[in-house]
C-alpha cells in the first residue's frame, strides 16, 4: 500500500477552524439512543467520538483510507466506538445505518451523481444523512495548485493530471436529496470567516489538505519545487493583511429517510 499523504500534525494546525463546521453539522443531528452510526472520513476519531457520543448510538463505526490518520484513533475507540480502514467510494454496509455522517470527505470522492443514491441506500427507513463538504474551490489557494499542477515538470510527472472540483452547487444537493425522498431537508452554504495570522498561514492550511493530492502523485524530489512555485504564485495573489481575512465556503446538508 502507498503510504498515506496525510499528517494528522499539519491538519489539526488549524483544529478549532476546522473542527466548527463539525459542530454546526453535528448540532442538525437529532439523537439515535440504541441506533448504529457510521462516520465516513472520520481522520484521527476525535470527533468522531464527539458524534457518538452526542448522538446516543449503540454503535458507530469511523471510517478512513488513510492508515497514517487511523493510527490515532486508537486512543478513542471502545465503549461501542470502533475504527475501520477503507475508502468511501466502496462505502456498502450490510445494514443500513441509522445516522450516515461525514464531515469533510466526500469532497473527495469523484461522480456525486452516482454516489449519492449508493449513500442513500445506506440510510435505513427513518434515518438521517448529514454530510458537511468544502466548497472554496475557486479561491486562489485552489485555482493556482491547479494551475501549477499544469506546468512543466509536474504535469508530465503526473500524467497531465490536475484535481477537478467535485463538489455541486448546494440546489443540486437539495434536489438529489429530495429526488432520493429525502424529508424535512436543510441544506445551506455557510461562509466561515478565518483570521490567520498571515497569508503564508493559508499555504500551511491547504498543506493539509488540497495539496496531499499533489504530494501523493509527485516523485518526492519534485514536491519541495511544486510547493515553492506554488507559494510563489499565491501568496502575491492574497492580501498582506495582518492578520489575513481567510472566507471559507462550506455547505452542510441533512435530511431524514422516510420511515
Amino acid at each position: 500500500m502507498t503510504a498515506s499523504p496525510w499528517n494528522p500534525e499539519q491538519y489539526s494546525r488549524f483544529a478549532d477552524e476546522r473542527s466548527q463546521p463539525f459542530y454546526d453539522l453535528l448540532a442538525m443531528v437529532q439523537p439515535i439512543p440504541g441506533g448504529r452510526a457510521i462516520d465516513l472520513g472520520c481522520g484521527t476519531g476525535e470527533l468522531t467520538r464527539v458524534m457518538h457520543e452526542r448522538v446516543q448510538a449503540e454503535a458507530t463505526i469511523g471510517l478512513d483510507n488513510s492508515e497514517t490518520m487511523l493510527e490515532k484513533s486508537a486512543g478513542f475507540a471502545g465503549n461501542g466506538l470502533a475504527f475501520r480502514l477503507g475508502t468511501i467510494l466502496r462505502f456498502a454496509p450490510r445494514r443500513p445505518m441509522d445516522l450516515l455522517f461525514s464531515n469533510a470527505a466526500i469532497q473527495w470522492v469523484p461522480d456525486h451523481a452516482a454516489l449519492f443514491p449508493r449513500l442513500a441506500s445506506g440510510v435505513a427507513p427513518g434515518g438521517q444523512l448529514a454530510i458537511q463538504m468544502p466548497a472554496n474551490f475557486d479561491y486562489p489557494s485552489h485555482v493556482i495548485a491547479g494551475e501549477v499542477a499544469a506546468e512543466s515538470p509536474f504535469a508530465e510527472a503526473m500524467n497531465g493530471y490536475v484535481r477537478q472540483d467535485n463538489v455541486r452547487a448546494p440546489e443540486w444537493y437539495a434536489e438529489t436529496l429530495d429526488g432520493l425522498c429525502f424529508e424535512q431537508l436543510n441544506v445551506r452554504m455557510q461562509v466561515y470567516i478565518h483570521h490567520l495570522a498571515s497569508r503564508e498561514e493559508v499555504v500551511e492550511w491547504v498543506k493539509g489538505s488540497l495539496l496531499t493530492d499533489y504530494q501523493q502523485r509527485l516523485p518526492v524530489e519534485l514536491w519541495p519545487e511544486f510547493l515553492e512555485r506554488y507559494r510563489a504564485r499565491l501568496l502575491p495573489a492574497l492580501s498582506d493583511a495582518r492578520p489575513f481575512f481567510y472566507p471559507f465556503k462550506r455547505i452542510l446538508m441533512w435530511g431524514r429517510k422516510p420511515g
